[in-house]
């Protein structure tokens, strides 16, 4: 099973349960992981099995990004929130440097987001 990392910062986790809520069904095809946060407010919501990471600021985007750095992440749906500075912004371009460097799909905002998920699942249906 593939797995999809979701990330989305403070002002963009409503939008990412919305998207949750709107892609349930595609998104039962996957494996899912989480910053903190987003999983917890994911699994919540939705009863979804979304393993969760630690907080972006604490570590998160750092241990997601090792999971993209070993290939063991096919997408990274990342809802970030450009206008407002974040305290671990290293972080968050060390994570999108390395879906770059490792060919990973990244979305940053929802409607890359859709588009990425409709990929997915076709390639899941290929299968």
């Amino acid at each position: 099973m593939q797995t999809i990392a979701l990330i989305a910062h403070d002002k963009k986790k409503d939008e990412m349960l919305e998207f949750v809520g709107h892609h349930l069904d595609a998104l039962k095809q996957f494996h899912l992981v989480a910053t903190h946060t987003t999983g917890t407010l994911i699994n919540e919501k939705y009863h979804l099995d979304v393993e969760t990471m630690m907080s972006g600021p604490l570590g998160g985007d750092q241990q997601i990004g090792a999971l993209v750095a070993t290939e063991k992440i096919a997408y990274v749906i990342f809802l970030r929130d450009p206008l407002t500075s974040q305290p671990h912004e290293p972080d968050i371009n060390a994570l999108l440097r390395l879906c770059d460097v490792h060919n990973i799909p990244l979305a940053t905002n929802r409607r890359s987001a859709h588009i990425l998920l409709k990929y997915a699942t076709e390639k899941v249906s290929e299968q």
